[in-house]
């Protein structure tokens, strides 16, 4: 989040916005969603008699009206963007301006980390490309998808068809009609299949998964292949530190990670993905099955001992890269675990777990029958919320910011000391 230094800390419990007055004047509201700072709320509305829709945020409607708004989130720094349709074409609109580019439909908006940088895909004329701050690429494709956004947001890749062919045209087809993108360049090299792009920490290099024949797969780094080819692989990841290149692949009917084409853990999963580095680049995590039905997380090639017999999912490491967190689910319930150990009670939904900066608190978004409420450290907070939004933590992480909607739809922004919750 941008400059989240600069954000009220106070403690306290202040009224942003009341919702329900909103409904009073427009019958047709959409679901609200609340900027990082937790200084707005915003929803998409529909004038009934101007047959428009139009944002507003914290109660105030932008200038401009829209044949149809769909996406409406907030950028990192707490600006309103949606994707708009205006006289039959659509466009990206930020805190009610639109952009001049016009397009025949847009998706997939995505952030860089401060906020200035919006990029999505785009279709125009039966031909795709991706946009960037309303400048589209220059060269437009057959096909589009796999867009991904370099951490510093200055560059955007995507997976990218670059030859036609037929749906029965088999042949052309095996001889490889993808490659990547990026800023609209594509690489010298095609595939059959091309998915899951990934940038390097200082954006001059993708990685991607791709199909090099109807039964080969492998990981491309800058349009070279790894020598090695597997039956699948998943997305790859380049180590923040050093700049190599890791990746789940399937060897012999199991799965195991694999740096530049070699073994990086010393064992084999009966599933491995989702893998990531801590920001330090030291260490390694994934979510693994080690036997059939059950999942957990592996540290370093070392699974938890603790499983789950449905899904584990938005595994996370902390800033210090000492602790892991992931959400789990059981015999229909979620849970927090965090370094191994499930937190109880189960609930009936659970949102990806947050850290606190110092890596010493852990707080998360739970639903329970139908409340939202926060499970912080393995306890839950006292209070309840009609809606609720991912909590903050300060940069000291001594206090977290909830936004939450109370009772009868008031938005309120609540900074509350870790002690308190």
């Amino acid at each position: 989040m941008h400059n989240i230094r600069s954000w009220d800390w106070t403690v306290g419990n202040r009224l942003v916005a009341d919702t329900a007055e909103w409904k009073k004047t427009c019958p047709y509201i959409e679901e609200p969603y609340v900027s990082p700072d937790g200084e707005k709320i915003a929803a998409i509305f529909r004038d009934e008699e101007a047959m428009a829709f139009c944002v507003r945020v914290n109660g105030e409607a932008w200038e401009s009206t829209f044949e149809k708004i769909w996406y409406l989130r907030f950028t990192p720094d707490n600006r309103a963007s949606a994707i708009v349709s205006d006289t039959g074409e659509w466009t990206v609109a930020v805190d009610g301006v639109p952009w001049e580019s016009r397009f025949d439909y847009v998706w997939n908006t995505m952030f860089g980390p401060d906020g200035q940088d919006i990029v999505v895909a785009a279709q125009r004329g039966g031909r795709y490309m991706a946009a960037a701050n309303d400048q589209p690429w220059d060269s437009e494709f057959l096909a589009i998808g796999s867009l991904a956004v370099s951490p510093d947001g200055k560059h955007a890749a995507a997976a990218v068809q670059t030859v036609p062919f037929s749906e029965g045209d088999i042949f052309t087809y095996q001889e490889g009609c993808f490659t990547v993108a990026i800023d609209g360049k594509p690489w010298d090299k095609n595939f059959v299949n091309v998915w899951d792009t990934a940038f390097s920490r200082d954006g001059r290099h993708v990685a991607a998964e791709v199909r090099t024949s109807l039964y080969h797969y492998t990981i491309a780094v800058d349009g070279t292949c790894w020598e090695e080819v597997y039956p699948s692989v998943w997305q790859p990841q380049f180590n923040p530190r050093t700049g190599s290149v890791t990746a789940p692949v399937r060897v012999a009917g199991n799965w195991m990670l694999a740096g530049e084409g070699k073994p990086v853990w010393d064992r084999k999963f009966v599933q491995l993905w989702h893998h990531m580095y801590s920001p330090d680049g030291e260490k390694l995590a994934a979510i693994v099955s080690p036997k059939f039905g059950r999942w957990t997380v592996a540290v370093e090639g070392d699974p938890w001992p603790m499983t789950f017999g449905e899904l584990v999912t938005d595994a996370v490491f902390s800033p210090d890269g000492s602790r892991v967190a992931c959400n789990g689910k059981e015999d229909g319930k979620w849970y927090v675990a965090v370094d191994g150990k499930r937190w109880d009670p189960g609930c009936t939904r659970a949102w990806a777990p947050v850290f606190s900066p110092d890596s010493r608190h852990v707080a998360a978004k739970v639903d329970r029958n139908g409340r939202y409420t926060l499970l912080f450290d393995g306890r839950l907070h006292k209070e309840s919320y009609e809606a609720l939004w991912d909590p903050i933590f300060s940069p000291e992480g001594d206090r977290v910011l909830v936004r939450c909607i109370r009772e009868e739809g008031k938005y309120y922004r609540h900074v509350i000391p870790v002690e308190d919750i």
